[in-house]
């Protein structure tokens, strides 16, 4: 799969260039880019950053904003899409970022970061999506859901051999996918109203699950 994004990672060692390609192609990650509202632009966990690259790349307009508490990945995006004027890069947490830049984004993307977090932490974290979004502003989740099939199982063995054996993705102590069920309650209990909930799975052999949701009013 291409995509003019792409082109932004050729500064990149080829396993680098081969992992953002890999990347593209198992995780429907351009249908969150298509869900962008607004010019100020949050993603979160963005890895090497091929998420902020398909917010940023083509629309000079917009201010993309890249965070991640994994230094080796925020260092392969600066690299590459962080030399891209408007995009900016950050080693930090969501949390971190909450407390020095409140009401700032129109957009949070959220992809594929949850399963990484213990569900107790969930909470917190999603009350830091509330703090950075703007009035009027939404967020845009995409996790893995737990729907009992062998595409799910899969998947869990993959992440967990990317976390635990070849170390390339940054786990707080937890690696499980939630059922459907589990992550709207999540949302619904952190005052977000879910306004689409899309199973994306044709073409990949990932059950991946898209929420768009906007914070409800206290």
């Amino acid at each position: 799969m291409t995509h003019p994004s792409l082109a932004v990672f050729d500064v990149l060692p080829l396993k680098e260039r081969l992992f953002v390609r890999a990347r593209l192609a198992s995780a429907p990650l351009q249908e969150l880019a298509v869900r962008a509202r607004g010019d100020a632009l949050l993603d979160v966990g963005c890895g090497h950053g091929l998420l902020v690259a398909l917010l940023a790349v083509g629309f000079p307009e917009r201010r993309v904003v890249g965070i991640d508490p994994d230094a080796r990945k925020i260092a392969w995006s600066a690299a590459s899409v962080g030399r891209c004027p408007n995009v900016e890069l950050a080693t930090c947490t969501i949390e971190q970022l909450a407390d020095r830049r409140p009401r700032t984004f129109d957009t949070v993307f959220v992809a594929d970061v949850l399963y990484l977090l213990e569900p107790r932490r969930w909470p917190r974290f999603l009350t830091a999506v509330r703090t950075l979004l703007r009035k009027g502003g939404r967020l845009v989740l995409k996790e893995v859901e737990d729907d009992g099939s062998w595409r799910a199982k899969k998947a869990l063995l993959q992440e967990r051999l990317m976390v635990h054996l070849l170390r390339r993705t940054h786990s707080s102590g937890a690696v499980g996918f939630a059922p459907r069920r589990v992550l709207e309650d999540a949302l619904h209990e952190a005052r977000f109203a879910i306004e689409e909930a899309l199973t994306v799975a044709r073409g990949y052999t990932t059950p991946h699950v898209l929420f768009t949701a906007y914070p409800q009013s206290p």
